[in-house]
């Protein structure tokens, strides 16, 4: 699979504007501000949660993993797409629609920063 900027932001267009950023050795595709998809050696990964793994899974698809320095491999919550979907439009709308809902959640879920406080030249003596 190409990891062209140009073609994957054509490839989502009907999910709106995606932006890109370099990241785990590839790129990491965001609409809004939240990533929902990955894309490392050329293979795409979707954002799964409970709620949308057993598309994947019946679909044979699996988790991006990786290997720690220690050797332990790790898998994060981005699963390859069905190779299918680059020829079927509508449905990897769907698919992308679900990974964006997945990270909407994920956002929701995390807990608040704790708000610094700043400090003026008096705080500091």
């Amino acid at each position: 699979m190409a990891t062209d900027h140009e073609f994957l932001a054509e490839l989502f267009e009907p999910v709106g504007r995606v932006t890109f950023r370099r990241m785990f050795g590839g790129s990491g595709v965001f609409r809004d501000g939240l990533m929902f998809a990955i894309v490392i050696n050329g293979t795409i990964h979707l954002k799964v949660d409970a709620g949308n793994q057993a598309g994947f899974e019946a679909e044979g698809c699996g988790p991006f993993t990786y290997a720690r320095r220690d050797g332990k491999v790790m898998s994060i919550s981005y699963w390859t797409i069905p190779e299918r979907l680059l020829d079927e439009p509508d449905e990897l709308r769907d698919w992308a629609l679900a990974a964006i809902d997945v990270s909407t959640r994920a956002q929701m879920n995390k807990p608040a920063k704790p708000r610094r406080k700043n400090l003026t030249a008096a705080d500091a003596t």
